[in-house]
Formats: C-alpha cells, sequence, structure tokens
C-alpha cells in the first residue's frame, strides 16, 4: 500500500474499528489508483479521504474527552454517593441516640408520675388526717358551744352512715341529738371542712335534703371549719346554718 509511514503510525492509535475503517478507504484510493486515475482525482479522492480521517479521529478525540468527563462526572458522583452514605450513618446514630433519650424520658416520666400519685395519695390522706382532727375537736368543743347559743345540752355527737335506700348510705360528719331548756329533743348535723367554700355548703343542703325523712323534727344545722372567705361566711348564715371556726374549740 502506498499510505504507510507517519500516516500508518497515526492509524495505530485509533480505535481498531475506526482503524478498519480508514483502512478500507485506503484501499479504495490505492484501488483508484491502479485504475489509472489522474493525480486530480487522485489529489481530490485523497482531499476528501484525510478529510474523513480527520473528523474522525476529531471525532475520536471528543469521544475520549467525553469518556474522561464522565469518568470525573462518576467520580464525583461516587465521591457525593459516600459522603451521603456518611451523613446517613451519622443520622441513624443521632436517631439512635434520640431514641435512648426519649426512652429514657420516659422512664423518668414514669417516675415522676409515679411519685406524683404518691404525693397526691399523701396529701389526701393528710387532708383526710387534717379533717379527722377538725372533726374530733368539734364533738369536744360544739356541746358546750350548743349550749351557750341554743341552750341546747348536747347528749353524743359522732361520726355516722345514714342508710337512705336498700344498700344505699350517705356519711355524716356530725350527727346527735340534743335537748333544749323544755326537754324537746333536737337534732344536730353537721359538716367539718377545712377550707370553706360555696360549693361546700350547697353539698351540705343536698345532703340535708336525702336524709331530712330519716332525722325528722327540729334541727339544728352547723358548719365548722379552719378558714371560710367573708362572701362564704355570709352565703352560709343567709341559710341558716351556724357556723363556727376551729379557733372557738378547745385542744383536747
Amino acid at each position: 500500500m502506498m499510505f504507510e509511514g507517519l500516516i500508518l503510525k497515526k492509524l495505530e492509535k485509533l480505535d481498531p474499528e475506526v482503524r478498519e475503517v480508514i483502512l478500507e478507504l485506503f484501499k479504495r484510493v490505492e484501488f483508484l489508483e491502479e485504475r489509472f486515475i489522474s493525480k486530480v482525482e487522485f489529489r481530490e479522492e485523497f482531499e476528501r479521504v484525510w478529510r474523513i480521517l480527520s473528523e474522525v479521529s476529531k471525532t475520536q478525540r471528543e469521544i475520549a474527552e467525553a469518556h474522561k468527563e464522565t469518568e470525573e462526572a462518576l467520580k464525583k458522583l461516587a465521591q457525593r454517593v459516600d459522603e451521603l452514605a456518611e451523613k446517613q450513618r451519622e443520622t441513624e446514630e443521632a436517631l439512635k441516640e434520640l431514641a435512648e433519650r426519649q426512652r429514657e424520658t420516659e422512664e423518668e416520666l414514669k417516675k415522676l408520675v409515679k411519685e406524683h400519685r404518691k404525693t397526691r395519695e399523701m396529701v389526701g390522706a393528710l387532708q383526710h388526717t387534717v379533717g379527722y382532727v377538725l372533726e374530733d375537736r368539734a364533738f369536744v368543743g360544739l356541746p358546750e358551744l350548743l349550749k351557750k347559743d341554743f341552750g341546747i345540752t348536747v347528749e353524743k355527737l359522732r361520726r355516722d352512715f345514714i342508710e337512705i335506700s336498700p344498700g344505699n348510705y350517705v356519711e355524716v360528719n356530725i350527727i346527735g341529738k340534743g335537748k333544749n331548756s323544755e326537754g324537746a329533743e333536737i337534732w344536730i348535723i353537721g359538716e367539718c371542712k377545712t377550707q370553706l367554700k360555696k360549693k361546700d355548703v350547697d353539698k351540705f343542703l343536698k345532703l340535708i335534703k336525702k336524709i331530712e325523712k330519716f332525722i325528722s323534727g327540729e334541727k339544728i344545722l352547723l358548719m365548722v371549719t379552719y378558714q371560710a372567705h367573708p362572701l362564704v361566711q355570709k352565703y352560709v348564715t343567709e341559710r341558716g346554718i351556724k357556723l363556727y371556726f376551729s379557733y372557738d374549740m378547745p385542744l383536747k
């Protein structure tokens, strides 16, 4: 073949398939030469072949450059994927830590709820204790006060339950009987509250309505407390209830 030397050396650097195409073109040129084409025709054919060769070489360079850019992009993508994987790992670790802290918080809340329940039970027990202390003082101090204020001689005061229907009982803080100067029997019904409020007065009056038919006769209604707002005191008096305070009664 006539196209050896420098051109063939360049052809060796090309992709095998591209090289095969170009060699086929050279064979075509050689064939034309053997057919005694003119120098002008040969030159034109040669230049055409060379242009094709140049375009193929340029295309190959572009492909190589694109391949290089693709490899760079893939490297960056792989690096980004690695970074995202690391971020995900850090996120998973953070979520695990958050879940552990939430579990610890829930445990602490359970403890607090349990402690709060115990505290409420203790406060409730203390309130009952204070209430019973007030009632005990009332049992001791009321007979003398009722004698002074109403001329009544009290037989005995007690806590008790009254059955208002079969199996249905209501508790009465203070209940008992006494007699006036004329010997008439009088019921004494009372309620003790550490801090007296209007709703306690209303509740007491509802209780009286429930038990009224079981304690027929004259009654003295009274309430005993440690403290009450002036408006509550007025509310009690307006409803015909005698109000006593703890300091009215001796400590025994």
